[in-house]
């Protein structure tokens, strides 16, 4: 990935309702969400939606797919994998060990 296309996501995704909106089109998976549905899910008026969408297409982060009258998004998962890979391009010197998540601690009140 070019620099210039990671600044453009990391940008994008630099708001709070645009990660959300992210986040949540990710967690549904392949089969995404009308606008309509998004805008109910995480309580954000749909013309500030449309407006965070838009950034989000620009930045290639998501995907529409009209349908009519309306218009399915899903996250663009091969982008983000790309832009997750630019993060971590030889992340502790190229040691993916070192690279590792530490385990949970059971201290932190996880699992």
């Amino acid at each position: 990935m070019e620099t210039n296309i990671a600044l453009a996501a990391l940008s994008a995704l630099a708001q709070p309702h645009r990660l959300a909106v992210f986040r949540h089109l990710v967690q549904l998976g392949p089969d995404g969400a009308f606008a309509g549905d998004l805008a109910a899910h995480l309580a954000i008026p749909p013309n500030t939606l449309s407006f965070h969408l838009k950034a989000l297409q620009q930045a290639g982060l998501i995907q529409p797919e009209p349908l009519g009258r309306n218009i399915r998004y899903r996250a663009d998962f091969e982008a983000m994998r790309g832009l997750v890979g630019f993060l971590t391009e030889n992340c502790c010197g190229g040691d993916e060990a070192l690279c590792a998540p530490a385990a949970p601690s059971k201290a932190a009140g996880c699992c």
